[in-house]
């Protein structure tokens, strides 16, 4: 491994995901639903996110075209008004000044904003982990909801997504497990089985929710799997979903229409595609690559995808590096 300051584009996700401090799609209405890609006028072309160290990780969306992004660097979460080029911080950080927010979704059927906070070592920048909780928002005031740990020790929440009937789904990078909060309950429970994601190595990142099924993707292996919600939403035995080809450093999803999936990828070049998922397997399109800076994340907001790069490597103090401007792109999803 090489040294922190010439650290890769994917090495640091891996060193927080890796070492631990022990110590996005729902099928309700919003813009991360099905019903929130229709026809309508064109966001602004990039989102900025003022700031030296944000090193944004996610994003999600309200129908009103408001969106929400998430910082490793401060821990706070960041608020773009529906047609505004620009996020300002919005929510301070709850786990103190070293917290490090990844996942978040906008759930607008609860009026909840869900937040995967977790905390950076005092010792490394690069090494996040425990403690580790999912934070639920009010979604207009911002105001706090609720704070739910991780059960399982050394956890590091990575992204979230809402069934239907409301419940919560939350990665746990660090075990290789998926976390379910029912409606009402206060208490996180392990939704996912043993062993279900394969060897331990690869890393579940991105979560989405697609037709009573949950759909989980692993960072490192480059895999994606299916979950089907069983009796009483119970978890059904996880399916490795058949690729054209292995994904490169898989990392946000979001569900877009009845049968699709958007997802980015972090590897050369950086991509985002769509995937159609028909029973064990999935077609993969290509709708645009080039994003150089580590993309972590994808939301839907009016006929446009906005992808997220994260810049891992502005995350450790370097004099001799000098991240750009953090951004969010807008892609058009315009069918030809």
């Amino acid at each position: 491994m090489p040294s922190l300051p010439i650290i890769g584009r994917h090495t640091l996700k891996t060193l927080f995901a890796c070492l631990v401090l022990v110590a996005r799609w729902s099928s309700a209405p919003g813009a991360d639903a099905p019903g929130a890609d229709a026809p309508g006028s064109a966001p602004p072309p990039e989102l900025h996110i003022p700031g030296d160290r944000v090193v944004p990780e996610s994003l999600s969306s309200a129908q009103d075209g408001t969106v929400y992004i998430s910082s490793v660097g401060t821990g706070i979460i960041r608020r773009a008004a529906p047609g505004s080029d620009t996020a300002l911080p919005w929510i301070q950080p709850l786990l103190g000044p070293r917290t490090a927010v990844l996942g978040l979704y906008a759930d607008e059927r609860s009026g909840t904003l869900w937040a995967c906070a977790n905390t950076r070592s005092p010792r490394q920048d690069a090494v996040i982990g425990s403690p580790s909780e999912l934070q639920a928002f009010d979604l207009h005031s911002g105001a706090l909801r609720g704070r739910f740990p991780l059960p399982t020790p050394g956890a590091l929440c990575n992204d979230i997504a809402t069934g239907p009937d409301g419940s919560v789904y939350a990665t746990d990078t660090n075990n290789m497990q998926v976390v379910r909060l029912r409606p009402g309950a206060t208490q996180l429970e392990v939704w996912s089985a043993p062993g279900a994601f394969g060897p331990t190595q690869g890393k579940v990142d991105g979560i989405a929710v697609l037709a009573g099924t949950v759909y989980v993707n692993t960072v490192e292996t480059g895999r994606l799997y299916a979950v089907p919600m069983g009796r009483g939403g119970n978890a059904g035995a996880a399916v490795q979903v058949r690729l054209p080809r292995t994904l490169d450093h898989p990392d946000g999803m979001r569900s877009h229409g009845s049968d699709r999936m958007l997802l980015v990828e972090g590897g050369t070049p950086g991509r985002l595609s769509e995937l159609l998922v028909e029973g064990g397997r999935a077609s993969l399109a290509t709708l645009h690559e080039g994003f150089p800076d580590d993309a972590v994340a994808v939301t839907v907001v009016g006929p446009s995808a906005y992808v997220l790069e994260a810049q891992w490597r502005a995350l450790v103090p370097d004099a001799q590096y000098r991240p750009k401007p953090f951004h969010a792109t807008a892609v058009s999803l315009a069918r030809p």
